[in-house]
């Protein structure tokens, strides 16, 4: 029953509420749909993703007082949970039972708070490559450059993903490459086949990966990700007993991510067209800013909510439009124009249903790069820590687990690793347009 807010908002968004149709690349009028909103938004065509942008918010909007009450009755009901089991705050009732410090959670938005001239920096060089006047929200998603899409075999997408996780050693790629030879890869889109990739397995069994290969880089990425979390339940359940066999969620994308760093991170070190340069650059810069800076914005929005709502103020959908403004006005800085459709985009994230879920995104990416670092500079025993870490399961406490391996996340360093990551990144950016 405590489930209810979380119900009524996924069937609200998902099934009752449509979005109309607006006109496409080619003038077609097009129905919009949350399924189909993300290409739009990253069109070539401005006035096509503006078009998007506008009558899927307005849509929002329609609904906002709805919206913001069932966010207001899922805080609470957490809320009330944490009280009833003497917690001394909701976000020490989310953290405590995996032994994670609150001040995790505080120091990782500090951090992002003390670095966003890096994201502003972005967003304005991000402006000028657009050869924008000026930069609207719905200007944040398309790509700087555009290259001709190659297309990858399997077979050659393979061969990619052993050059860029060559780092990892011999015992490592002999793994990844035995769980492709001996059929643990579903590769190829099917009818009847749920969409996107996944990872998945028994105790006793081989791990089953699931993919839609199709051909594209990105699809190589996603080969990378999907192995590097069954490599890590392969070595987690042959290492540990049943019960300490699984993962927390705090380190599970920690392996999958670190396979996509040494991979982009390859990829950018070997690329002779400019362009093609340019575009890898772009593709990381975004992978850093969606998952870190964007998943900390969530983070201190959640925190605000259910701290207000802690200490008995009341929240209304005006009230949560004026909070998202403003944390959009901050992260995104001076050279983006906050358009007041984002204010109800709050309503969109059924993440805010799990609640302090999403700052794991964040936390997760920032381990992997301190891993990738380490192993790509080629600091002693940083493979084989990386490979402990990988056979720990749920052995231990997940920040026990990491710090074992060389990474504390207690400190701020990781999150700071990955920031000098995103700022390198710029300079190269810079670099490569002047």
């Amino acid at each position: 029953s405590l489930d209810a807010p979380s119900s009524i908002h996924n069937m609200l968004t998902n099934a009752d509420m449509t979005f109309g149709n607006i006109k496409d690349e080619d003038g077609d009028e097009v129905e919009l749909t949350e399924g189909n909103y993300s290409s739009f938004i990253k069109s070539k065509d401005r006035s096509v993703r503006e078009a998007a942008f506008k009558r899927l918010f307005g849509e929002y909007k329609k609904f906002d007082n709805t919206l913001a009450t069932t966010l207001t009755s899922s805080v609470k009901s957490f809320n009330f949970s944490a009280r009833v089991r003497k917690y001394e705050s909701p976000i020490e009732a989310s953290l405590s039972p995996n032994d994670i410090p609150v001040s995790v959670y505080e120091n990782a938005i500090k951090t992002i708070n003390d670095n966003l001239s890096s994201l502003h920096r972005y967003v304005k060089i991000k402006k000028k490559l657009l050869g924008l006047e000026q930069m609207h929200m719905y200007d944040l998603y398309v790509p700087i450059i555009e290259v001709e899409k190659e297309k990858i075999s399997f077979d050659e997408g393979v061969k990619l993903a052993n050059e860029g996780l060559k780092p990892l050693g011999e015992e490592y790629l002999n793994l990844f490459n035995e769980g492709i030879n001996s059929g643990w890869i579903d590769k190829y889109e099917n009818k009847g086949k749920r969409g996107g990739a996944y990872s998945w397995g028994g105790y006793k069994t081989m791990p089953y990966v699931l993919l839609n290969y199709n051909y594209e880089l990105h699809d190589v990425s996603t080969l990378a990700h999907e192995m590097g979390h069954s490599i890590h339940s392969y070595y987690s359940r042959k290492e540990q007993p049943y019960i300490y066999a699984g993962y927390t969620l705090f380190c599970a994308e920690v392996a999958s991510t670190t396979n996509e760093a040494l991979l982009i991170h390859h990829l950018i070190n070997k690329e002779t067209d400019k362009k093609k340069k340019l575009y890898l650059i772009n593709q990381e810069l975004e992978q850093i800013r969606t998952t870190v800076f964007r998943q900390l914005m969530f983070a201190e929005f959640e925190l605000y909510t259910h701290e207000s709502l802690e200490k008995g103020i009341p929240l209304t959908a005006e009230d949560y439009n004026k909070a998202w403004h403003e944390l959009n006005v901050k992260y995104f800085g001076p050279d983006m124009i906050v358009d007041e459709e984002i204010n109800i985009e709050w309503a969109r994230i059924p993440h805010f249903y799990s609640d302090f879920y999403v700052y794991q995104y964040a936390t997760g990416y920032a381990a992997a790069s301190a891993f990738a670092k380490s192993i790509l500079e080629g600091k002693e025993d940083a493979v084989p820590r990386y490979i402990e870490f990988l056979k720990s399961g749920g052995s231990n406490y997940p920040i026990e687990i990491l710090k074992k391996a060389g990474v504390d996340m207690t400190t701020s360093r990781p999150l700071e690793a990955t920031i000098e990551r995103f700022n390198e990144l710029l300079d190269m950016l810079a670099k490569e347009i002047n």
